[in-house]
């Protein structure tokens, strides 16, 4: 089976962009603003390691846009993180806050490191450094980070304590996604697996897709992977027949019990080796026969090298930008439909949404509350962008990335160029 090749994130994002322009009436000069970030921020700086040993890490913050409000998007930690990866993945976020109409502009960064060869107070000191680093950007009303790959409530806590340290008090709402005890949000935790599956629901509807007895695959089984997996399976009905993560994956034609996954993950490291299925490459998996394919791992999986061989009718995209404009074009050409990321898995930065207001005002939601939101807020983003697509007769994409940029671009014209 070919080996998929990660593609140029950036490219990818200014050519979605692109092609959601060419449908638009925008002032001039606002949509070249627009294409570039506002900000760069890049950071060296020195760790003690657990051994005694000196060593210099890089980081990145990058603001794409605050015109519609503080800078949010989550920091990741990685070994081959890229500032061009950031750059895209923070204009993602611009449209993906615009597109469910949430007061938030679009801003990502990360570490260029490895946390399997880190130790936990390496990870905190890495931490703990980096946000003194980016602390010039960070603030309730200007920058508001959340977890990302490799990071995750933990880490959240370490950066809402050292920024708090450098005010002289407590700020909780510096970042979304840190434990409810000191201010996080009910349902955060599982915010984007949620968000994935009442998208999912509604555009099974629209393209009179069946649940009942449907099969579905998931690339990637992390926080969003088993949400998605246990609300398909257990509120939904559906048989799950694939499984994956970062070491492999498994298939069982009839379906498995995804809960007795998780368990033998939890307890091994990994879905590979669970008795009751068959295992496969994570390649195999994303071409295996199913009626919904929910790519929810990283960026770039579905290129022009596999498009042709995706055998689901409804790709929801609970990764982000998990699907290339070359796969878009075979994907449109070929009848399945694509639900975008900035609508398929805007369900984190939704509740993240939603934990800043709770921390900004000391008052608490239930779950209850918290999921109803939400769901109201992403079934009317995928509405919008469904009449969109038929009114203007583009892909679900395009129509997300037409109604995102049209609300920055309209705010921007508003504020005006200062000075």
């Amino acid at each position: 089976m070919t080996t998929v090749e990660r593609p140029d994130l950036w490219r990818m994002i200014q050519e979605q962009f692109d092609r959601a322009v060419a449908h638009l009436v925008i002032a001039p000069g606002y949509a070249d603003k627009l294409r570039e970030p506002q900000r760069i921020l890049t950071v060296h700086f020195p760790i003690k390691m657990d051994d005694g040993n000196i060593r210099i890490f890089t980081g990145y913050r990058v603001h794409h846009s605050i015109t519609r409000g503080p800078a949010k998007g989550g920091i990741r930690y990685h070994p081959a993180l890229t500032l061009d990866e950031i750059k895209a993945l923070a204009m993602q976020m611009t449209w993906k806050t615009a597109v469910v109409d949430i007061p938030f502009g679009g801003a990502k960064g990360g570490v260029d490191c490895d946390p399997a060869r880190l130790s936990q107070g390496e990870l905190e000191r890495i931490t703990r450094r980096y946000t003194s680093e980016i602390s010039l950007l960070l603030g309730p009303e200007t920058d508001v980070p959340a977890p990302d790959i490799n990071t995750d409530d933990q880490t959240m806590a370490w950066i809402m304590d050292t920024y708090s340290m450098m005010k002289g008090y407590s700020v909780p709402a510096v970042v979304t996604g840190k434990p409810t005890a000191i201010g996080g949000s009910e349902g955060r935790r599982r915010a984007t697996g949620r968000g994935a599956v009442f998208a999912l629901r509604e555009a099974a509807e629209r393209i009179r897709l069946d649940l009942r007895g449907a099969h579905v695959v998931i690339q990637g089984y992390g926080k969003v992977g088993q949400t998605v997996a246990y609300m398909l399976q257990h509120v939904l009905g559906i048989h799950v027949i694939g499984i994956s993560d970062s070491r492999g994956g498994i298939y069982n034609p009839d379906g498995f019990d995804v809960r007795a996954v998780r368990r033998h993950k939890r307890e091994s490291g990994s879905v590979v080796g669970y008795g009751e299925a068959e295992t496969i490459t994570n390649a195999e998996l994303l071409e295996l026969p199913c009626d919904i394919l929910v790519p929810a791992a990283v960026e770039g999986v579905i290129t022009a090298a596999n498009a042709d061989r995706i055998r689901a009718c409804l790709v929801v995209e609970a990764a982000n930008m998990p699907v290339t404009p070359e796969a878009d074009d075979i994907f449109e050409e070929r009848g399945i439909t694509v639900l975008p990321d900035i609508v398929a898995n805007a369900g984190g930065v939704t509740v993240s949404y939603f934990e800043w207001v709770q921390d900004l005002q000391s008052f608490f939601w239930t779950d209850e509350e918290v999921t109803q939101k939400l769901r109201e807020i992403i079934l009317s983003a995928l509405n919008q962008v469904w009449e969109t697509a038929e009114e203007k007769e583009v892909s679900l994409r395009t129509a997300a990335q037409m109604l995102a940029i049209s609300r920055v671009a309209r705010a921007s014209e508003l504020r005006g160029i200062y000075p």
